[in-house]
Order: C-alpha cells, then structure tokens, then sequence
C-alpha cells in the first residue's frame, strides 16, 4: 500500500506488532481492508516455536526477539 493513502497513526509493520495473538489478528484485520483474519490453527514451526496459521492463508511466528514474521 502506498503510503500517500496512508491516514497517519496507520505506519505499522509487522516486526513492530506486540507479541500477542491478539495484536497479530488486529494488524492484519487492518491490514486486509478491515476484513476480519481469524486464527486457523496452530503448530510447530522448524525452529520449535509456536506458528500461528491464519485465515489469510499465511502463517506468523514469533523470532527470537519476540518479533513477528511471516514463514
């Protein structure tokens, strides 16, 4: 998204999400036009931590600096 469309107090990226489930769902919720993600399921991830698979059809973990990314 171009950030000439961009109300200011939106400039998130995902690293700079809180570290909660709740937060992830609310970022993408925004990011998706206001359509609500949903988490679908959870497993493990190769690095053993938990990986978020959601409704976007993407998955989510947390690094080793509490810090989302997509896998």
């Amino acid at each position: 998204m171009s950030r000439a469309f961009m109300k200011e107090g939106e400039d998130q990226w995902l690293p700079d999400v809180a570290p909660t489930v709740t937060a992830l769902i609310h970022y993408l919720t925004r990011q998706n036009n206001g359509v609500r993600v949903y988490l679908k399921k959870e497993t493990k991830h190769q690095s053993g931590r938990t990986q978020y698979v959601m409704s976007d059809g993407l998955a989510y973990v947390l690094d080793s600096n509490n810090k989302w990314t997509q896998v």
